[in-house]
């Protein structure tokens, strides 16, 4: 993996061990932190969240905000199908409330839901945030967006970091995981014109709110 970085020294790149060292300092004074991980969608953000929570072991949980995708049957009802994954497609307060709960909560087992592609729907409680946990890495594409919801969940974060990577790279990544997912070739261009590109300008405009600015090169988007 490696990872440019907007507070590292130019022509230098942070380690995914340095990378830890400095979210694991968020927990410095506070019997847990939360670390956001924002940007546009294929950045490799879950990539990043999961490696970053590997490698610091039992001391770190990961929460990932896809577990907030609203089901088929609710998008149905609000006639957002066509637009799966665009920011009003997330129980946003649901998050902002489990946020919440991990922070306050440190002496109990918190179970998060993920999103599940096979099935193509939200699923309970796959993950979890033991009392061990003292670092909870979260991530997803409107974590630092100055929008109603989003605010509140941005101020539970010790720091959210922006990650991004090259438009051709992610152009690549989304084309990938909608074939993935069962489209042809056609649909799946479609749905990243039409659904993940105005997505991912959307989530651009909060790149300023970040705390650090992070470009993903060389990781595997089999894995995104």
């Amino acid at each position: 993996m490696e990872i440019a970085d907007r507070r590292t020294p130019a022509g230098e790149r942070p380690t995914l061990s340095e990378l830890a060292s400095d979210a694991w300092s968020l927990t410095d004074g506070t019997p847990r932190a939360v670390l956001g991980l924002a940007g546009p969608p294929g950045a490799g953000k879950s990539t990043l969240a999961r490696a970053l929570v590997a490698h610091l072991g039992e001391g770190a949980a990961y929460l990932p905000l896809d577990g907030f995708h609203l089901s088929n049957a609710q998008l149905e009802r609000l006639g957002l199908t066509a637009r799966k994954g665009s920011e009003p497609s997330f129980d946003v307060w649901g998050y902002v409330d489990l946020l919440r709960r991990v922070l306050d909560e440190t002496g109990r087992d918190i179970y998060v839901p993920d999103y599940d592609r096979t099935l193509d729907e939200p699923v309970a409680a796959r993950h979890v945030v033991p009392p061990a946990a003292r670092l909870v890495v979260t991530e997803g594409n409107y974590l630092a967006c100055d929008l109603p919801g989003w605010r509140d969940a941005y101020v539970f974060m010790g720091e959210c970091w922006y990650v991004e990577a090259p438009g051709d790279v992610r152009q690549v990544r989304l084309l990938e995981r909608q074939l993935a997912g069962g489209r042809n070739e056609v649909e799946a261009r479609d749905w990243v014109a039409t659904n993940d590109d105005p997505n991912g300008e959307l989530v651009e405009k909060s790149r300023d709110r970040c705390h650090r600015i992070l470009t993903t090169i060389g990781m595997d988007p089999s894995s995104f």
